[in-house]
């Protein structure tokens, strides 16, 4: 015979064991009893609120139509939904297509209006060139007639005429400034009139453009109200006089 080894067990774990086991035991039977009480109660719940019986009086339901003139009806529903979709779709084209043009027009002014100003600037860049151009000529001129006076004897009358021909000169180089200036302002209010008078003919042409688009647009919905409306009448009266290739 083999030998073996006998070990005896400790009581105080197995005590420890037995007690952890009862605990677990207690606490599942526990478990299971609260779960049986809540659904019997539930079941008890149910019976209580169970409905009763109904009584109707019988009636006839769907309303006074059949059931072939509530399917036309559908279909009429679906097909005018589908031109709502479309007109909704052609009036979200036209009012992005009208703003891209404003934009287009807002650029145009705007590049029109400093087109108009550098021409402005250029003018008066040119202006300020033949004035400083005039003057300088009136300054050498003078300068020239200082110098024939001087070289002349000192005499009352040769003075007398000298100083003619330096205030003839002076004066006609006033009047020339003058009447420059003054045909730079006559030109300068031709073109203000002129651009006034184009942007009057713009805002003109753009109401009228604006016009015949509202009436092109309402001319339109009202051909596909119509053909709307005589497929509409087609599908409602079939022994109707027109057939379907005439004219409501």
């Amino acid at each position: 015979v083999n030998s073996y080894v006998l070990v005896t067990p400790n009581a105080t774990r197995r005590n420890q064991l037995q007690q952890t086991s009862n605990f677990h035991m207690f606490v599942s039977f526990c478990t299971h009893s609260v779960a049986k009480k809540e659904l019997d109660d539930l079941e008890r719940w149910k019976e209580e609120h169970r409905p009763g019986p109904i009584k109707m009086i019988p009636q006839r339901l769907g309303g006074k139509e059949s059931e072939a003139q509530a399917r036309q009806k559908q279909q009429m529903m679906l097909v005018q939904s589908k031109y709502q979709q479309k007109h909704k779709r052609e009036e979200y084209v036209k009012a992005k297509k009208a703003a891209e043009e404003a934009e287009i027009l807002k650029k145009k002014a705007i590049q029109r209006e400093k087109a108009e100003r550098l021409e402005v600037k250029k003018r008066q860049q040119e202006m300020q060139r033949r004035e400083m151009f005039l003057e300088s000529q009136l300054y050498k001129t003078n300068e020239l007639l200082n110098r024939l006076d001087l070289g002349l004897p000192k005499k009352d009358s040769c003075q007398i005429a000298n100083r003619g021909p330096e205030s003839t000169a002076r004066a006609r180089s006033h009047a020339y400034k003058q009447a420059l200036r003054e045909d730079e302002n006559r030109r300068l209010e031709e073109m203000k009139q002129e651009q006034r008078r184009k942007a009057q003919l713009m805002e003109l042409k753009q109401k009228q453009e604006e016009e015949a688009r509202t009436r092109v647009h309402q001319n339109e919905q009202r051909r596909v109200n119509n053909a709307f409306l005589d497929r509409l009448q087609n599908k409602t009266q079939p022994n109707s006089i027109c057939q379907p290739g005439c004219s409501g």
